[in-house]
């Protein structure tokens, strides 16, 4: 398996998302949607020293894990009245995170 699980990011700049306003909205039979859009950042950063092995020969599967912190950096924009919500740089919370390698079902040696 691969070494580098001591970071991982996931980004993505001005998606195209629909705006339901609420969640009844969003539940509806017909819901009333506005345009908007999403912008984010996610980064992890783990310690290579607490890596996890995990072998399951029973369900044919095998992995290399390691925990991790998280940041995201975000922005979200309805771009019908111009209300964008960001992230807060500081003060965020990692309750669970980790990077990680696997591979099951035929794949398994």
């Amino acid at each position: 398996m691969d070494d580098d699980l001591d970071h991982a990011r996931m980004h993505a700049r001005h998606l195209p998302m629909p705006d339901f306003h609420d969640f009844v909205n969003a539940v509806s039979p017909s819901p009333k949607t506005k345009h908007g859009h999403v912008s984010f950042d996610v980064r992890w950063r783990g310690d290579e020293h607490d890596r996890k092995r995990i072998r399951d020969k029973t369900f044919g599967f095998v992995g290399e894990y390691v925990p991790t912190k998280g940041h995201i950096d975000f922005r979200a924009s309805d771009d019908n009245r111009g209300v964008v919500y960001t992230s807060q740089p500081h003060g965020q919370t990692t309750v669970s995170g980790g990077i990680g390698h696997e591979r099951n079902g035929v794949f398994f040696a």
